[in-house]
């Protein structure tokens, strides 16, 4: 089933999450200069050590499942009111991990609003100019590509979107929002090292990998994509786990991209996505399961509240 053919039938049948376990009273307030990471659904969120803050994609606008019919733009009132409750006060960068609506849809408004360089493929580039970002504020990353930002070093290493990419391809042209969700193809996808004098943390948002890709970095942490996961044959999440989680040597996961990312992020606790357009149940039971298997600890991050993934 197409975005486009969900038509209200069904959204509200979402599986129950409460009784995973997550970061909520897992661990102490954190010092001033450690790194903490603020969830905002999907794959966005606030990474920040000490005056140093990287925002991850920032997709606050949340157009709803009716909405997608029609072409989409930002709603800069929404995304402002989402940065004054996260504390956003000032960003060194934002980094979208590839170019669909659900990632890149919010984030030139956001580069524009503190000045800080958006950070992507070509594809995320393109977003940007249609929205009016200013070349100086464009850059686009080769594979493996380091960028140094005050406490932090940031590798971007190229993946691969989870099976059922509704809109493949790359951005060839600047998107001029309202524009339809399509406009916003993939580009490259992104693997995300963030490494700190705390610990690294992996940002791997969508359910895929390359092969042997990230075997040569380690990760304390990762935020691992699950959207779609629970779809795949039990061959494709071993191999995922494997390929992300035991590559890396992460001794945490943070599971992320599980909620219904066409509901309200101000609107109360993040609802999972509808069963008739993801089986999250089965992804969940996977990753914690396999946290348990390996000794790895697994935690659903608490939207909002600055959580260290190194504690």
């Amino acid at each position: 089933m197409s975005v486009n053919e969900a038509d209200g039938t069904g959204l509200t049948d979402r599986p129950d999450l409460s009784h995973y376990p997550t970061t909520a009273g897992r661990a102490s307030a954190p010092g001033p200069d450690d790194l903490t990471v603020s969830f905002f659904g999907t794959s966005s969120m606030l990474i920040r050590a000490g005056s140093t803050a990287l925002m991850v994609d920032g997709f606050f606008s949340r157009p709803s499942w009716a909405q997608l019919g029609d072409p989409i733009a930002p709603d800069p009132a929404v995304i402002d009111a989402c940065l004054e409750r996260a504390g956003v006060h000032a960003l060194d960068a934002v980094v979208c991990v590839h170019s669909h609506y659900d990632h890149a849809l919010d984030a030139p408004l956001i580069s524009a609003k503190y000045r800080a360089p958006l950070i992507g493929s070509g594809s995320t580039a393109n977003i940007g100019r249609g929205y009016g970002l200013p070349e100086d504020l464009l850059r686009t990353v080769r594979d493996g590509e380091s960028l140094a930002f005050d406490d932090f070093e940031v590798t971007l290493i190229e993946s691969v979107h989870c099976p059922g990419d509704l809109a493949p391809g790359r951005v060839e042209q600047p998107v001029v929002p309202p524009a339809p969700f399509s406009a916003w193809q993939t580009g490259e996808c992104w693997s995300l090292l963030v490494r700190h004098a705390s610990g690294t943390t992996l940002v791997q948002a969508s359910a895929n990998f390359v092969p042997g890709k990230l075997s040569a970095h380690s990760a304390d942490a990762v935020y691992l994509g699950v959207g779609m996961l629970g779809q795949q044959p039990s061959e494709f999440r071993e191999a995922y786990w494997n390929e992300v989680v035991g590559a890396t040597g992460a001794r945490a996961v943070f599971p992320v991209h599980w909620d219904d990312f066409a509901t309200p992020l101000l609107g109360g606790p993040l609802p999972a996505m509808p069963t008739m357009l993801d089986d999250v149940v089965p992804a969940m039971d996977f990753v914690f399961k396999k946290g348990e298997a390996d000794g790895v600890t697994v935690l659903l991050p608490e939207p909002w509240t600055p959580f260290a993934p190194f504690a």
